[in-house]
């Protein structure tokens, strides 16, 4: 088989309605890594509920997704060869603490590489409160199909990445993940065996299981919230990034970030390997 263009293109996506609690927003904030440090007072509001619980922006990149639909042999692609290449998220307001949220997903963009180059299938999310209509976030997602290249598309170049300054970074955040980072944040949706199977890593090339990208990109953010916002949501525009490697849990990803005004430039790169994770990051800030 190979990737149906038409297809994909077209592809009907059902309205994903997703029931979440406070439990589920703290259960998230301690999977990206929230709390490690018992006395931050800047953490506790996303993961203890008194006086008021705050949602970590970041959330909306796990909220009311497609799952992973390019599973479906209609698209026919080969599954086994697709990454997940880029993430953004965009905030229109913070999220509630707890809501009902309505996710609409549609295919914005295929890019074909070329005969044995594979293809970039560009999508975008858009998160709803079910009670209100308010619009709460977009994310953007492009996905990497390595073994479906040769079958044409609609946009004839990529999109260009973020460029960083050529400086030394104005701030640099340490942040440490646990060795069952992944296990605890597998729990906010994302079940893959990769990320807690052994057997099911090995197979796949890894000494132990991965962290979830989307992991990694949730500490970066807990980094620009904490370091730019002041732990503020409401100052938390959003973001995009590229993934670059995996991150082993336990791991420490330090985030260096450039500051412009409300346009920041960040990357990640694992302490203990000196090896950049999250390239090409943007994130927008609001005083």
């Amino acid at each position: 088989m190979a990737l149906d263009v038409d297809a994909v293109l077209n592809w009907a996506f059902e309205d994903v309605t997703q029931t979440y609690t406070r439990r589920d927003a703290m259960l998230y904030a301690l999977g990206v890594g929230f709390g490690h440090d018992p006395l931050d007072r800047g953490d506790l509001p996303f993961v203890f509920e008194e006086p008021q619980l705050q949602a970590v922006p970041t959330m909306a990149v796990v909220l009311a997704g497609p799952g992973f639909w390019v599973r479906d042999p209609r698209s026919g692609m080969d599954w086994t060869k697709v990454l997940h290449g880029e993430q953004g998220v965009t905030l229109h307001r913070p999220l509630p603490p707890e809501a009902t949220v309505i996710g609409r997903t549609r295919v914005t963009g295929i890019l074909d590489k070329g005969p044995g180059k594979g293809a970039l299938i560009y999508s975008e999310r858009t998160i709803t409160e079910a009670a209100t209509g308010a619009l709460l976030a977009t994310c953007t997602s492009t996905t990497f199909a390595r073994g479906d290249g040769g079958q044409g598309g609609t946009l004839s170049e990529a999109p260009r990445p973020h460029v960083l300054p050529d400086r030394a970074p104005d701030q640099v955040v340490d942040l440490p993940t646990l060795p069952q980072s992944a296990l605890i944040y597998r729990l906010s949706g994302d079940p893959n065996p990769l990320h807690a199977s052994p057997d099911v890593a090995a197979s796949a090339g890894f000494k132990a299981p991965i962290l979830h990208g989307l992991c990694t990109l949730g500490v970066a953010g807990h980094a620009i919230l904490q370091a730019v916002c002041g732990n503020d949501p409401a100052r938390f525009g959003g973001l995009r990034l590229r993934f670059s490697a995996p991150v082993y849990p336990g791991e420490t990803i330090r985030t260096e970030i450039w500051q412009g005004g409300a346009d920041v430039s960040f990357r990640a790169r694992v302490v203990e390997r000196d090896l950049v994770v999250l390239d090409n990051g943007h994130a927008t800030v609001t005083d």
